[in-house]
């Protein structure tokens, strides 16, 4: 079953060789099933047979987003589409979307190992669960679905949008834990506060993901809608969520180990990085079937921890993502994380969770301008409290990312709200 205890708390080497196992099993599995990694792993001279230890990983090539977007919508596949019995993508926003697709055997471990993080995070069958994910391509929202259902929770499917009456909707079934990505559940509480509403919810429960988020804004969250707020971590191109969750002690996101092997990177060189380390987060789908993924580079930047947790869990935990190295800001020579950012915003009373940072280029410069949104409309009115509020914000922002930016306090209510995944990043530099 899902929550094995003799899976989750297999000691170490019993679980490392689980892994080898499943890792020679998943490269004769590539090579016979897809030509693409059939050609791949023949130019590195890589088969089963050479992998003898897991270190012997460093010897298979890396797969990255562009990889699946290059053989768009189906080459990496490994079945045929009438053995798969879902397909997701992304958005696609910046091109040509990334395709996704599920065997049914896909579709119950993918509930097995959401399941299990959700079981962790404090969820069970006595609780009604709201997901205000968006349904459709995105991952997201059936993940957590299909894995709450086989926890035996009652699932409440609305979706996201229409706030007003997805608030209505958790007070009148009394939902008790909320799914959504961290800024619509701020929104959420926001206008539940508006309507006078907040008190006549019985949440004790959030299961976020698909965004970033820091403690600072954890924090937040908590204190509007009174409950305990949990991380959880995926993408589509592994599973979608699945792939690691917090437990009730929030020491890290615990990786479902048998299904995924992990490595932290040097994003710049490639090279593996000693254990402990700080690095680019490289993800090897274990036992996928319909699209496996080799060595997939995520982009985000994190730190694994391999000791056990107070839970008793052995799986390794990482770190809540860094960043993403494609999301890092580069400001006149100055790498730069947006979470940096949220954390030094987050810790003035008088500003509300919503910002934009804009870039800009002037005279072959770079420029970044932090614009975030009041808490209370009245504060307009009181100019030498903005005044000192927002050299206060620039000062701290100089200490904590060794740069100067330009700082504007935008009115109450005055920035998007979003329903999905926050867009804060407005580059205008090729503009």
């Amino acid at each position: 079953m899902f929550f094995q205890k003799s899976i989750e708390t297999m000691p170490r080497q019993k679980l490392e060789e689980l892994q080898l196992e499943r890792l020679k099993r998943l490269v004769k599995y590539c090579s016979d099933n897809i030509p693409y990694y059939n050609r791949r792993l023949c130019g590195a001279g890589v088969t089963a047979d050479k992998i003898k230890t897991l270190d012997d990983i460093k010897y298979i090539p890396y797969t990255t987003k562009d990889d699946i977007r290059d053989t768009y919508p189906f080459g990496l596949f490994g079945q045929p589409l009438k053995k798969i019995v879902r397909i997701h993508a992304s958005s696609g926003t910046t091109g040509k979307p990334t395709v996704v697709g599920y065997t049914q055997n896909d579709i119950d471990n993918w509930s097995d190992c959401m399941a299990r993080l959700c079981l962790a995070a404090g969820a069970g069958e006595d609780d009604i669960v709201h997901i205000a994910f968006g349904y459709g391509l995105f991952t997201g929202a059936l993940g957590l679905h299909y894995g709450l259902e086989k926890l035996g929770a009652t699932v409440v499917p609305t979706s996201s949008g229409n706030t007003e009456k997805n608030i209505m909707l958790m007070q009148d079934f009394k939902a008790t834990a909320l799914v959504s990505t961290p800024s619509y559940a701020q929104y959420i509480g926001e206008l539940a506060k508006e309507m006078g509403a907040l008190e006549n919810l019985s949440l004790r429960l959030g299961l976020f993901g698909s965004e970033g988020c820091t403690e600072e804004m954890r924090t937040q969250i908590e204190k509007t809608l009174s409950l305990f707020a949990t991380d959880n971590y995926g993408m589509s191109e592994l599973m979608g969520p699945g792939v690691s969750g917090e437990c009730k002690f929030r020491r890290g996101m615990h990786i479902n180990e048998d299904h995924f092997y992990a490595e932290v990177i040097d994003p710049a060189s490639g090279e593996i990085l000693p254990k402990g380390s700080a690095g680019e987060l490289v993800i090897t789908t274990l036992t996928k079937e319909g699209i496996p993924m080799l060595r997939y580079r995520t982009r985000d930047i994190t730190r694994i921890d391999y000791d056990a947790c107070e839970c008793g869990r052995t799986f390794a935990r990482m770190d809540k993502i860094k960043g993403r190295s494609d999301d890092m800001l580069k400001i006149r020579g100055v790498n730069v994380f947006p979470s940096q950012i949220e954390s030094v915003l987050m810790a003035f009373d008088n500003i509300a969770p919503h910002y934009q940072l804009i870039i800009t280029r002037k005279n072959y410069s770079d420029y970044l301008e932090v614009k975030v949104e009041l808490a209370d409309g009245s504060l307009l009115e009181q100019f030498s409290k903005l005044e000192n509020l927002q050299q206060s914000i620039r000062d701290k922002l100089k200490t904590v990312l060794g740069i100067d930016t330009k700082v504007s306090l935008a009115e109450h209510k005055s920035l998007e709200r979003f329903q999905g995944k926050a867009k804060r990043i407005l580059d205008l530099r090729n503009s």
